[in-house]
Order: C-alpha cells, then structure tokens, then sequence
C-alpha cells in the first residue's frame, strides 16, 4: 500500500490535501499533528481516523528530533508532504525566533529523520515554502518567476527563505528527492482567521448574526494579490510528487486572479446581507513591513505538470464567507480576530 505523510494535517492545507488524496488515489494518508493541534478542520474524517479506514494520525513535534525520527521508522512514507509550519506572517513579528526554529529547524530535523530510512524507502518530498520569501518586488519584475531574487518582509518570510533553501540542501548534498513549492496567495473553506480574507469573511459573518457591530475592521488595503483556491492548491501538490518529480527543483504555484484587498474586501461585501458596513482601519492589523506586490509567473509548473487553477475566484470567495456563517451559526467562533 502506498503511503503519504502530511505534516501539519490539522491545518488548512493539509485538512484539504487530506480529502483529496482519500477521494482520488488508493494511499493510505499518515498525518502529522501535535497533541495539543485543534481537530476542527478534519472533524469529519474523525469516524475515518477511528475506524482506521486508510487514514491515521501520528503525535510528533517539529522541535522535537526524537518524534520526528520515530515518526518516519513507523511510516516509512513513499510520500511526503511538509506543510506543518509556524504559519501566520503577523504572528512571526512577537515570535520571530519561534517561528525560525519552527519552520528553518524544523524542516531541517524533518529532513534528517527522513534521511535517515532514505535508503530503505526512498520518499519523495514536497517541502512547502512560500511567495512570502519573494517579498517587496519591484514592479518591473512582475510577474514574479523563480530566480526572482529574496528580499522577505517578515520574520515569517526569513524563515521560510530557510525553509526553501534547507530542502534544495537535502535534494543536492544527500541525493533525497526533495522539491520545494512557493505557493502564492491561496485561501477557502478552513482557513484562518489572521489572514485579511478570512478575518473579513468572519466579521461579515458575525454582523450578519448581530455578534458584532456593522464595522469592519481592517489592515492595509492596497497590496496586490493573485488568489487561488486550496482546493486548486492541493491537486498542484498532488502533480508535483507524482509527475516525473525531479529532485531538487523549485516552482512558483498561484492562481490567476488578481486584484489588491480592498477590491477583494469590496466583492466579499458585496455578497453580504448587510448594506450598512462601515470600514475602519485598524493599526494592530498593519504589518510594520508589507509585501505588497504578489504576482506570479507558474509556467515553469504548468510546463512541468500541465496544472492551472480551475476554480474561480467567485467561487473561493463564496465558500469563505459560507464556512464562516456556519461556524457563526454553530456557535464556534472566537471573535477577537
């Protein structure tokens, strides 16, 4: 039986990678969380996970070598998928050295325990970067490809330059099949609450309900964005191990849609309930350094792969704003965000 392990399965993409492999392939899905890691986002393969019906979670900890080591003797994956990261820009800010050892080192522990049983089972392996490394582009260098020089804007963005940079060291000095991802801007169904698109979904949610007053609050407005939908996300990162992967190689993935937030924030507004929402600016949500300008250049992955995103950007915003009323109505919210 072929076997994948997705670290960092209880989050947005690894929930979503997780559904997608179980509809269409026969693998059996190992995810990686930590004990204390909510279980809301794969709350419905619970029963799956129960029954062991080819899917299993497995407790290990990115700082933590022996887990991680541990983890990869028990599964002994034909795939990986490291997605498990410190993963919200404005959180890095107040922990910036927890978010470099989280997402530098811990993809680096990841790597050796992998190393390690690369003998016997010879995985292949998706480390999971980000646009972010790419930071403040000019705008003569848009749309942004692959040789784009770094320049990151957050201690998050630092980290992932290490992270980017850790997993072509493990493809070139050990011959592991290691490649890395740049994933621009990519949202949905379970994404988080610190991210501008879903922050605006939920407070549009919470007004509609009453739980909030119709203002709306809000961080810079004027960045540029090119937005894919997870779901389109997740089928990239399923092409990439699987379609001729070639160790060592990096692409850019992102949709195709692009327009700044404030246009973003206008089209959720547009599908609310409410005509009396008031926007008001919010010092605590602006960045002390913004990566304002992400757009990319993905032929190199569509030549790779054939991969383009399919679902609108309608569409992605739709099943945002529609997650968020059905938490609000389910009463699982925490509204400080």
């Amino acid at each position: 039986m072929t076997r994948a392990l997705v670290t960092g399965i209880t989050g947005m993409v690894g929930s979503h990678l997780a559904d997608y492999l179980l509809a269409n392939t026969d693998w059996e899905i190992h995810g990686q969380c930590r004990w204390r890691s909510p279980l809301d986002n794969i709350r419905h393969l619970i029963a799956r996970i129960d029954a062991r019906d080819r899917i299993f979670l497995h407790y290990a900890e990115l700082r933590d070598s022996l887990s991680l080591g541990e983890l990869a003797r028990k599964v002994r994956p034909d795939y990986v998928f490291h997605l498990a990261a410190q993963s919200y820009p404005s959180t890095s800010f107040t922990a910036p050295l927890d978010t470099l050892d989280t997402n530098i080192l811990g993809t680096a522990r990841l790597l050796d325990a992998l190393r390690q049983i690369n003998d016997e089972c010879r995985p292949v392996i998706h480390v999971c970067a980000s646009s972010e490394v790419f930071g403040r582009v000019g705008a003569d260098k848009l749309p942004i490809d692959e040789e784009c020089s770094f320049h990151p804007a957050s201690p998050y963005a630092i980290s992932k330059v290490g992270t980017d940079l850790v997993g072509r060291y493990y493809a070139e000095a050990y011959g592991m099949m290691v490649m890395t991802t740049r994933m621009f801007t990519h949202t949905g169904p379970r994404r988080g609450d610190v991210f501008a698109e879903s922050t605006f979904a939920k407070q549009i949610a919470m007004i509609e309900a009453g739980l909030q007053e119709p203002v709306l609050k809000t961080g810079n407005l004027d960045s540029l964005r090119t937005w894919a939908d997870v779901r389109d996300a997740v089928r990239a990162y399923h092409l990439l191990v699987t379609v001729n992967p070639v160790a060592g190689e990096y692409y850019n993935i992102g949709g195709s849609f692009s327009c700044s937030v404030r246009e973003m924030l206008d089209h959720l507004l547009g599908l609310s309930s409410r005509r009396d929402i008031r926007i008001e600016t919010d010092p605590e949500r602006l960045r002390p350094v913004d990566a304002d300008l992400q757009v990319p250049d993905t032929d190199k992955f569509f030549r790779h792969t054939g991969w383009k995103p399919e679902i609108p950007f309608a569409t992605t915003m739709a099943d945002l704003l529609e997650y968020w009323r059905q938490r609000v109505a389910q009463g699982l919210i925490c509204p400080n965000r």
